[in-house]
């Protein structure tokens, strides 16, 4: 509270950026102190490794800074996973390793840039600006993934905090604490042991809709809870002045597996095109390359996540769905077919949907036995006549997939009809009567009161089941 205060009222550069910077190294130092010390280690290595290439511009400079980065990520991340499984005894010290929060986030950001400084990037940070971007607290822990170009302007700038940005940013703070609600109620469910936890980790066995299910919902969690944390870096950042990334736009309504990965945590996506798939993709010429290309950087997604055979499974499984949509555009372009444009785009929508949301079995199952039974119950009709999981959890799943969407028309239509920002002499809109106009103009008097019955009422049913299942997934990647 204090930092925002600073912040909307003070000018003076240096004493916002000192703000920012004790306000976000107090908060991570909350977390542990052996978290701060690792994390100050990245910043120091990186700041001097980007004065390094941009004094010498040296491919072999920026390999280093890489190999520093990756070699930091996998101690922490890879290697005491790496302990458990080898049959090495000298692993066994790291098996209790503990992950810096965020860390596979704040390294992201630390290579960018690097690679921006090696590519002509000419932001030239002080120590204090590059440390302030990499401990900046609204992302910190699970990002959105920024770009030192985007963020130096910013920690530049002397300009106050508006009063529109502290009620924007309040605004998808609360959105973002909502969705994370029901996120957490949905790992746990209507019922006690009824929720997708429980789907992934208490059953035998499954039927094909238990499986279909259990992929949607899933879908459905992960997004409500990394969509609605993102929402609240956003807020958070916002409310103090600062634009970060988006990293969700409406994902659910991609009609290609392209299109889904320019919606869905496109802070990291965008990450792997620019500085995986593209500097890849340029080796070579071929089509063959390019697609090989593509399928790698999939693979580098996935395991990003977590060095497993799932999470590669997860990646190749992405790439070979992109690597096929390519074909069909060429195969389009070659017989220079144009589809009925209703049909075709429903016909895409259900089978990107369908698609997606089955690869996040990989994503979420235990083990890979796990995930071969899942995906051969979808694969036998038989098992479509009988289900095993509580139906509270397919009515969960289905009401709020219809709920989200009804939300999402309904914003639509209050944006179509509000009269606030329309000038009525310009465009006869801005005179439009009926219930829509009327529901737009008086929406801050009934949104605030449905908005509080919704999330008392997830919070009544969360509470009540105990632990949090669902809060921050992403954390632990």
């Amino acid at each position: 509270m204090l930092c925002a205060v600073i912040l909307a009222k003070v000018r003076s550069r240096p004493i916002r950026q000192a703000t920012l910077l004790i306000a976000s190294v107090a908060l991570y130092l909350t977390w542990g102190v052996w978290f701060a010390g690792v994390l100050f280690a990245s910043i120091v290595i990186n700041y001097l490794v980007g004065k390094w290439i941009r004094r010498e511009h040296s491919g072999l400079t920026l390999s280093i800074g890489i190999f520093l980065n990756l070699a930091l990520l996998s101690t922490f991340k890879y290697l005491p996973e790496a302990a458990v499984h080898l049959p090495f005894s000298s692993l066994q010290r790291f098996a209790h390793l503990a992950l810096p929060l965020g860390i596979s986030f704040w390294t992201f950001q630390a290579m960018s840039y690097l690679f921006d400084v090696y590519q002509g990037d000419d932001v030239e940070p002080s120590f204090f600006e590059f440390a302030l971007y990499m401990v900046f607290f609204p992302v910190t822990v699970s990002g959105p993934i920024c770009r030192m170009s985007e963020m130096l302007p910013q920690f530049r700038s002397e300009s106050v905090t508006r009063s529109d940005d502290i009620a924007r940013g309040c605004q998808r703070i609360a959105t973002g604490v909502l969705m994370m609600q029901l996120a957490k109620l949905l790992g746990q469910g209507i019922l006690a042991g009824d929720g997708i936890a429980s789907g992934f980790d208490r059953v035998a066995n499954w039927s094909g809709p238990d499986v279909w299910c259990l992929a949607f919902g899933y879908g459905l969690q992960l997004f409500f809870d990394f969509a609605g944390y993102s929402h609240i870096a956003i807020g958070a950042a916002q409310a103090l002045g600062f634009t970060i990334p988006e990293n969700f736009a409406r994902p659910f309504e991609s009609t290609s597996p392209s299109i889904f990965w320019t919606r869905w945590h496109m802070s990291l996506s965008f990450w792997i095109r620019d500085y995986a798939f593209f500097p890849l993709m340029r080796l070579r010429r071929e089509a063959w390359w390019r697609n090989l290309s593509l399928l790698i950087a999939m693979v580098l997604f996935g395991l990003w996540h977590k060095a497993s055979i799932l999470f590669l499974l997860w990646g190749a499984y992405h790439g070979l769905l992109l690597i096929l949509h390519r074909q069909v555009e060429g195969l389009q372009r070659r017989f220079d077919w144009t589809p009925p444009t209703i049909p075709w785009t429903a016909l895409s929508w259900v089978s990107t949907i369908s698609l997606v949301n089955l690869g996040w079995i990989f994503f979420r199952a235990n083990s890979l036995h796990q995930a071969r039974q899942m995906l051969s119950a979808i694969l036998s009709p038989a098992t479509y006549r009988v289900h095993f999981l509580a139906g509270s959890l397919y009515w969960l799943v289905l009401a709020l997939g219809v709920g989200y969407t009804i939300v999402l028309l309904t914003i639509d239509k209050l944006s179509r009809y509000s009269t606030d920002r329309v000038d009525a002499q310009a465009d006869p809109a801005g005179s439009r009567t009926g219930p829509m106009a009327l529901l737009a103009r008086w929406r801050w008097f009934w949104l605030p009161p449905l908005y509080a019955l919704a999330l008392l009422f997830v919070l009544i049913v969360t509470v009540s089941r105990g632990t949090s299942t669902a809060q921050m997934m992403y954390s632990n990647f």
